[in-house]
């Protein structure tokens, strides 16, 4: 059996995160909701998933459970300095309140960490998520 992978198409790091289930109580509802927000699209159903391409070889699958409470996870998005404002606007048009900070405890603000802006806010399950226009800076 041959591999008919191109070299171009293998990591180059260690590691490489391709796809990561997020659990949903309505996976249409809840890709729905992130797409409009990062100005994204729903991909076709795979499966038991309903896949959003993050454009950069990441896809979160939404997976619908509901036999059981979703647990809330925290998924951080680094998005286009130009874009921020828009998904900002995408948050306010859906009557989404965002916040400044992860606890939520500053609502209608955004930060400036590492000289960037970021902003927090809920999905429809309950997901703490993350835009921001700087990555982290790690010791």
């Amino acid at each position: 059996m041959s591999d008919t992978r191109h070299a171009t198409d293998l990591p180059t790091t260690i590691a490489h995160l391709n796809h990561t289930a997020v659990y949903a109580s309505d996976r249409h509802l809840s890709a729905e909701f992130l797409a409009a927000v990062l100005g994204l699209e729903v991909g076709a159903p795979f499966g038991p998933f309903l896949p959003v391409d993050l454009g950069n070889g990441v896809t979160l699958d939404y997976y619908e459970m509901t036999d059981e409470p979703i647990q809330s996870q925290h998924y951080a998005f680094l998005v286009p300095d130009e874009r921020f404002d828009g998904m900002i606007d995408h948050l306010e048009a859906l009557g989404v309140t965002y916040y400044a900070d992860p606890n939520h405890t500053r609502p209608g603000r955004v930060n400036d960490l590492f000289g960037g802006r970021g902003a927090y806010f809920d999905d429809p399950d309950g997901h703490n998520m993350e835009i921001m226009t700087r990555p982290y800076a790690r010791p």
